[in-house]
């Protein structure tokens, strides 16, 4: 491993702070799309794949298989057992990594050119031959146990898991993707047989590949690897019906500073204003200590170390989020001060300056995602799951600029609801009244 990070190293050093790159669209011979940034000055390559659905496939009374399945994916596969799974990663200098959230299932490999065949028979049995050996599930299952209980006792988990049961109700988004204590107890082997099967499909796969690597060669390495998985996976879940009616949630909890999260429904990224409310985001809340929450609740009040808030959107579903957190005697004031701020803002828009700052810091910041071959594989994955054209990263930016004051003002009076914002608030907040019982 010390070998392919060097290389990655040595290619940071090289790369330009710029966000052009020369994309291709590669079809396999056997149908799987990908898109590709030949990078042929270091032999290696960075693969990045997604299978959309994500944790959102877990079964009816199964939450958490699919959490609890990729963990188990480098675990052992084929004739190898857990440890000799990853002696041959060790000896490969690969890097292999799987990932779940709510929407997709992640995979990120990178691995050095001249062992870039016994790399993706690796991945490939990780994939079709997982082994999910008893004492690997337990052992993973353990952790994924003590990582709920953990969740239980943090003043920050608790609050997003209490405005999403709060937001989504009953749909997967409104429940860990972790899986509950029992339900997590009582998955089986086969339970996480059915999990890989609903969610390792070709009928969502997305890939973004940069290195060492042409075209026919990412064609053919594709089909090798993901060829034979199912055509098709579990059906994908319906939207989400965003309802977070306003006003406060008191979670008790022994603790001498309060935590907030607060939320209203948000705006989808594909929606012609996305960059008007990104710019009006980074105005309010999104924008470090430079934003109007920060100054109005850290800097002239000092309620807080810190306070910001943020666009949310899913695959299924948008909110717009923020977070504060405030000694117990002084949290009612502070969101007394976010409300305001939330409508001021919704009457009245940012400035000209606040507009001209929040460009420049977006359009500049940019270019600074393009750090190596696995941000920018990451990148193009993430593109094509949205549906962005594949000349998006050239002209982003011009899409920023051209977001008008006008523009601002607009979005900002359709899209912030101050009357209906949702603070869930968990501690022992002073002053502060629930008007909702927390979820169960």
């Amino acid at each position: 491993m010390r070998l392919i990070y060097a290389l990655i190293l040595t290619f940071l050093a090289a790369l330009p702070a710029r966000a052009e790159v020369d994309i291709q669209s590669v079809t396999s011979p056997g149908g799987i799309t990908a898109w590709l940034v030949e990078e042929h000055s270091i032999p290696f390559v960075a693969l990045e794949i997604r299978f959309r659905g994500g944790a959102s496939l877990d079964a009816p009374g199964k939450r958490g298989a699919i959490n609890l399945m990729t963990g188990l994916l480098e675990e052992g596969a084929g004739d190898m057992d857990a440890r000799a799974f990853s002696r041959e990663t060790e000896a490969l200098a690969t890097s292999l990594g799987f990932d779940v959230s709510d929407d997709s299932l992640s995979i990120s490999a990178r691995f050095l050119t001249e062992n870039r065949e016994a790399s993706i028979a690796l991945l490939r049995a990780a994939l079709m031959e997982p082994r999910f050996d008893a004492d690997a599930i337990e052992r993973v299952r353990g952790q994924v146990i003590a990582n709920i209980k953990s969740n239980q006792k943090d003043p920050n988990k608790i609050a997003n898991q209490t405005l999403d049961k709060i937001a989504f109700g009953d749909h997967p988004y409104g429940s860990s993707l972790n899986g509950t204590l029992d339900s997590v107890a009582a998955l089986t082997r086969d339970d996480l047989l059915a999990a890989k099967s609903a969610v390792l499909a070709r009928d969502r796969i997305y890939v973004g590949a940069v290195g060492d690597i042409t075209p026919e060669e990412l064609g053919t390495m594709l089909d090798d690897l993901l060829g034979d998985l199912p055509a098709k996976g579990a059906p994908m879940p319906p939207r989400a019906e965003v309802d977070i009616p306003p006003g406060t949630t008191i979670v008790d909890f022994a603790t001498p500073q309060s935590v907030a999260l607060f939320g209203q429904p948000g705006i989808a990224q594909d929606d012609p204003d996305w960059f008007a409310a990104t710019v009006l985001n980074h105005v309010l809340g999104g924008g470090g200590f430079e934003s109007r929450l920060m100054t109005e609740v850290r800097e002239k009040r000092g309620l807080t170390y810190g306070v910001y808030s943020y666009l949310a959107p899913r695959d299924l579903a948008e909110t717009y989020l923020g977070s504060v957190s405030s000694a117990n005697d002084r949290i009612a004031q502070a969101i007394d001060v976010i409300r305001a701020e939330w409508a001021k803002a919704a009457d009245e828009g940012i400035t000209q300056e606040e507009l001209e700052a929040a460009k420049t810091y977006i359009t500049g910041a940019y270019p600074l995602r393009f750090d190596g071959n696995g941000p920018i594989a990451n990148i193009l994955v993430g593109m094509q799951m949205l549906g962005l054209p594949i000349d998006y990263i050239a002209t982003r930016n011009d899409r920023v600029e051209a977001v008008t004051l006008e523009d601002v003002k607009r979005v900002a009076g359709e899209l912030l609801e101050p009357e209906n914002l949702h603070f869930v608030v968990v501690g022992q907040p002073e002053g502060l009244e629930a008007t909702a019982a927390p979820q169960d």
